[in-house]
């Protein structure tokens, strides 16, 4: 009889994702939907497009004095965000 080499799939997963270049995307779609879930609802109504490129979160905002308050906690939301995540995804977050 054969011994096999029995693994947990959640054990095997990450390995995969990590050996395969998509646990970055991964990681960067989970800080997008993060976005609605850490954010107050003001600032979620007020959200036009949410993208992230080069360690960078884009975020367009509709109102201007709102963009102005969120420039200023940029880095409390960067923090928050990444926690959210558990892993360090962005470095910075611009508001357009």
């Amino acid at each position: 009889m054969f011994k096999r080499d029995v693994k947990k799939l959640g054990n095997l997963l990450p390995a995969f994702l990590r050996n395969s270049g998509l646990e970055t995307p991964l990681m960067q779609r989970r800080l997008i939907s993060a976005w609605d879930e850490v954010m107050d609802d003001v600032v979620v109504q007020n959200t036009g497009k949410v993208y992230v490129s080069n360690q960078t979160l884009h975020v367009e905002i509709n109102n201007s004095a709102l963009r102005a308050e969120l420039l200023m906690r940029r880095n409390d939301i960067v923090e928050r965000l990444n926690n959210h995540v558990g892993v360090r995804v962005v470095t910075d977050v611009m508001f357009f």
